[in-house]
């Protein structure tokens, strides 16, 4: 009662709590503790070797569960990681927050776009992806055409319907985490500062958080949060290398390059199919996965540029709004 009473003065990020206390017991506090001051993390202990109420601790909502007899280390790392673990919670629901805002003033049901099934989610999800986009200026129909690149290329690489599928969504919400970037970096003019780009590197992780609340979008997930990483394993967030990059992002990475090569944007005017055909060529087995590649490669560019104009014909535009053509 004591420490409820603290908490209702002043914000703790974390209460340890033991299990067993005269009155009200560490369970009955941690489901108190967390309807009311969900910001708070709890870890509770005890000297009582009981995997039943360890579970149930966890299950509640514990963050972790101390057994006596500890040593100062034990119990000073086990703060440290609830400690990081509530903040990661906390900043996962804030941007799962402005999310919902920033759909809600485009007139999109989050909570629909995420958890409906196939073809009921597809207007959603094309109506989502045409917001991420517009919200950019670059690059018109980005996120649509390099879903139908990944979609094409897999079917080459003799993948069935269903991976396929997942990697094409995976493809078209790639960048969905950026919303939980600021305009202010997302949208600067200039260069980014060494620590703006700590900020930007982050999107990945943010939009695996919001995919993951979706049992539909899990496949879908793992291509969002490993967009970034390179065969090499010098990429982010997860420094990757190799089959350890999911395969679909694998295939994402080399048409999203081949994409951002042809496309004019303000600041950079897009290069011809052959010149992207063999800047990817060149990072091959750095980059990118060479069997990706040399898939990649046996494509002629028709194919590319069908895709390419199909997409823009199907993309909405705001009236004045200028269209980037490819250069191939």
């Amino acid at each position: 009662m004591e420490a409820l009473t603290l908490l209702a003065s002043e914000f703790f990020d974390l209460v340890v709590c033991d299990l067993r206390m005269p009155g009200s017991d560490g369970i009955h506090f941690l489901g108190q503790a967390i309807a009311q001051y969900p910001d708070t993390g709890v870890v509770l202990m005890s000297a009582t070797h009981d995997l039943q109420t360890a579970v149930e601790a966890m299950r509640l909502g514990s963050l972790d569960y101390i057994s006596k007899p500890f040593t100062t280390d034990q119990i000073g790392g086990t703060v440290g990681r609830a400690i990081a673990r509530m903040r990661e919670r906390s900043e996962r629901s804030r941007h799962l927050h402005r999310l919902e805002q920033f759909f809600l003033e485009q007139g999109v049901r989050l909570d629909r776009a995420l958890s409906a099934h196939a073809s009921e989610s597809e207007g959603t999800l094309s109506t989502l992806v045409n917001a991420l986009d517009a919200r950019e200026h670059e690059t018109e129909a980005h996120s649509r055409r390099v879903g139908e690149y990944s979609l094409y290329l897999a079917e080459m690489m003799g993948i069935g319907p269903e991976v396929r599928e997942d990697i094409r969504k995976g493809a078209l919400l790639h960048d969905i985490g950026k919303i939980g970037i600021s305009d202010r970096i997302l949208l600067k003019p200039g260069k980014l500062t060494a620590e703006e780009w700590v900020e930007m590197r982050k999107h990945p992780e943010i939009g695996y958080w919001i995919l993951t609340g979706a049992p539909e979008l899990q496949a879908a997930s793992e291509i969002v949060i490993s967009h970034h990483e390179r065969w090499d394993g010098s990429g982010y967030p997860r420094q990757l290398a190799g089959e350890e990059i999911p395969l679909g992002a694998r295939i994402f990475s080399v048409v999203d390059t081949f994409d951002a090569l042809t496309s004019n944007r303000p600041y950079h005017r897009g290069e011809s199919y052959e010149s992207a055909r063999a800047e990817i060529k060149m990072n091959a087995g750095t980059q990118f996965d060479p069997v990706v590649v040399e898939h990649f490669l046996r494509v002629p560019p028709s194919v590319w540029q069908d895709i390419r104009s199909r997409s823009l014909e199907e993309s909405p535009r705001a009236p004045g709004s200028p269209r980037y053509a490819a250069t191939a």
